[in-house]
């Protein structure tokens, strides 16, 4: 999977949370004929996850569903300690790990509950 680039792997994979929230914003946006406000293309322009939820109106609904799921509660934890400045740092094998396995999980992970929404 990573071939022992475990850096890389962190860095990455909180990269494909992004898109996914990102994508989430365009899906969102196709929804309406609405031009966006102002800023709206500012508040898109960060790497920053919380910010992203808000902008796909996505944090109230990942606020309930960490409320009753602590699983998919804790793989949200473990998500926001990742930010693109990781890329300059050493990460290991189990950080990079455990961070993959948050997002990735079938079941109570970050993208799959993404991709639900």
């Amino acid at each position: 999977m990573t071939l022992g680039k475990w850096s890389g792997a962190y860095y990455l994979a909180g990269y494909a949370v992004e898109l996914a929230l990102k994508a989430c914003i365009i899906k969102l946006l196709m929804t309406t004929d609405a031009f966006p406000m102002k800023d709206f293309s500012r508040d898109c322009y960060t790497h920053s996850i919380e910010k992203l939820l808000v902008v796909a109106k996505l944090a109230e609904l990942r606020k309930l569903a960490t409320d009753v799921g602590p699983l998919l509660s804790t793989n949200w934890a473990l998500l926001n300690n990742w930010s693109e400045e990781k890329r300059y740092h050493f990460i290991l094998k189990s950080e990079a790990e455990e961070l993959v396995n948050a997002i990735a999980d079938a079941d109570h992970g970050v993208l799959t509950w993404i991709k639900q929404q």
